[in-house]
């Protein structure tokens, strides 16, 4: 891939809903692919990227930092969304100065399987987050990155837990967040654009006086 590929992507992705995504996994036999529905939108309404993966637990620590989460994140790059899993509760994972760090080397927001805050911020950022919780509780000396760049597991929606890989892609709208493995992004999208153009004529004819069965006689169930 190269980085004007991934863009164009990302930008088609963001153009369909989840709904369709999640529609055409089921159709491939990828049924579990949905994220729990506590992961919403704290800031912005649509997610679409690359997964980078970053990963930690509860732990007590004295000190000032986290070494590896400041590794973890000057990692990440152009069109990739900072995805994070842990056992942290009641503990913020993620906030504004991460966030803004993270925007400068390209990252199009966050997902996080946990806590974020400065959530006033992250919107005046425009950086769009979905989460599990907001907190004003930081994590330092509480929870600390683990590893990155590494499977990891978020809650799911008809799953205990869903995988995420590296390089995976992750939608998300007000529906939940959907997580495409990588060897499926471009089927993927292919057929969630045929849907929505079909949805997009079945609207218009609505609003042109057909009735729902007309509607569904001559485009077909979406």
């Amino acid at each position: 891939m190269n980085a004007k590929f991934d863009s164009e992507i990302r930008q088609r992705y963001l153009a369909v809903d989840t709904a369709n995504v999640a529609d055409v996994l089921d159709t491939l036999g990828l049924t579990n692919q949905g994220l729990a529905a506590e992961l919403a939108a704290v800031s912005g309404t649509r997610l679409a990227g690359w997964a980078y993966t970053i990963a930690g637990r509860m732990q007590y620590y004295e000190g000032g930092g986290d070494p590896m989460k400041m590794e973890a994140c000057n990692g990440i790059g152009p069109d990739e969304i900072s995805v994070w899993s842990g056992n942290g509760e009641g503990i913020c994972y993620f906030g504004e100065l991460i966030a803004v760090g993270m925007k400068e080397q390209g990252s199009v927001g966050a997902l996080v399987d946990g806590g974020v805050r400065d959530v006033r911020w992250l919107n005046e950022h425009e950086i769009p987050v979905f989460a599990r919780y907001h907190t004003s509780v930081q994590s330092i000396g509480r929870w600390k990155v683990t590893s990155y760049q590494e499977s990891v597991s978020l809650r799911g929606a008809t799953s205990t837990w869903v995988t995420v890989d590296p390089g995976d892609f992750v939608v998300a709208d007000e529906d939940g967040a959907v997580v495409i493995p990588q060897q499926y992004i471009g089927r993927v999208l292919e057929e969630a654009e045929r849907l929505t153009a079909t949805e997009v004529k079945i609207r218009e004819a609505l609003a042109a006086g057909d009735s729902l069965s007309e509607c569904l006689a001559k485009f077909g169930h979406v």
